[in-house]
């Protein structure tokens, strides 16, 4: 079958599957033990409704500690939700069992759409070594565990490095680590999520803003499964290719999105809508209304306390015309 004739598009297909998969979590603390642990049980931790767009911040980017103390897994993400977001990206899960994560989401109530293991930049799917690789492939299931422990619906992985080898040659190595879990995708209900990145992969890093999204289509394509897509990076690119092309390149391959600024007057990543950020955001609500993209929208920059990430929220708001 051909993607084209894929009835259901990657992005409605893992929003759905986001508030479907959703887990339980604690009750009242006034029961007693028997009957909070009944209550925990019987509870679903779900996104709100009614909304196209869901947003989230990176669990890396909220604060680890406050006053000297450090905090706990559940007040991390309990600032998530009193800063306003919808959900968090689990960005640390290769520091947590998927036991732990089930758990942190039941008593923060917080809902977590997705994970990511940040060893996916030193133990990568291209690297030259066999065993490298098989590191890498079992942090990524990992990933896709830990997000299905916690009620997301897929794992955002940086695929390799361009130094790894021959463009052809690395692109074959991640493709054949990545087809090894596909099963194991699609029996958890995770999708398996690219990211753009300055990886010097699918893009030329030395060469200037008129660049396409093809080489990422293509190899996105040449899986032929539902289970893989793109967890698209705005800012990642502006430098190299117009976010409107590219949205509407991607087209139902466009599952979530990270956001952040960039400037390409100063050549530097910086807040999202702020005065130095000259990325096109009018021009990247127009792609996405014109996709139909529904799902989630998760921020990657600076982040800190509740009141920075406040800020963050805002930010995105208007980007979006939230």
């Amino acid at each position: 079958m051909k993607n084209t004739s894929i009835s259901l598009s990657r992005r409605h297909f893992a929003t759905g599957l986001a508030a479907t998969a959703s887990l339980a979590f604690s009750g009242p603390t006034s029961l007693l033990p028997q009957a909070a642990a009944a209550e925990s049980s019987s509870r679903i931790v779900t996104p709100p409704s009614g909304k196209t767009m869901l947003l989230s911040c990176k669990l890396g980017m909220i604060a680890k500690e406050r006053d000297g103390r450090k905090l706990s897994i559940v007040e991390r993400l309990s600032m998530a939700r009193d800063a306003g977001f919808d959900g968090v990206d689990f960005d640390e899960a290769g520091s947590f069992t998927a036991e732990e994560a089930r758990q942190a989401v039941r008593e923060s109530g917080v809902f977590v759409h997705n994970a990511i293991n940040h060893a996916h930049w030193s133990t990568r799917l291209t690297d030259p070594s066999a065993d490298t690789r098989a590191k890498a492939r079992a942090n990524l299931e990992h990933c896709l565990r830990v997000s299905h422990a916690a009620g997301g619906s897929g794992v955002l992985i940086v695929i390799g490095k361009g130094e790894d080898g021959p463009a052809a040659e690395i692109e074959e190595r991640c493709r054949q680590e990545l087809k090894k879990l596909l099963l194991t995708a699609a029996s958890l209900g995770q999708m398996i999520l690219v990211e753009n990145v300055w990886n010097r992969m699918m893009y030329e890093h030395d060469q200037g803003p008129e660049q396409d999204a093809g080489r990422f289509v293509r190899f996105i394509d040449s899986f032929k499964s539902p289970w893989i897509g793109m967890y698209y990076d705005i800012g990642n690119h502006w430098k190299y290719g117009l976010p409107g092309d590219w949205i509407r390149a991607f087209a139902h391959r466009c599952v979530k999105l990270d956001v952040k600024g960039f400037s390409r007057a100063k050549n530097k990543f910086v807040d999202i809508t702020s005065a130095e950020d000259d990325l096109p955001w009018g021009e990247v609500r127009k792609a996405l209304a014109d996709i139909g993209f529904h799902g989630w929208c998760t921020a990657e920059v600076g982040g800190g306390d509740v009141k920075r990430l406040t800020l963050v929220r805002e930010q995105m708001q208007k980007a979006f015309g939230l």
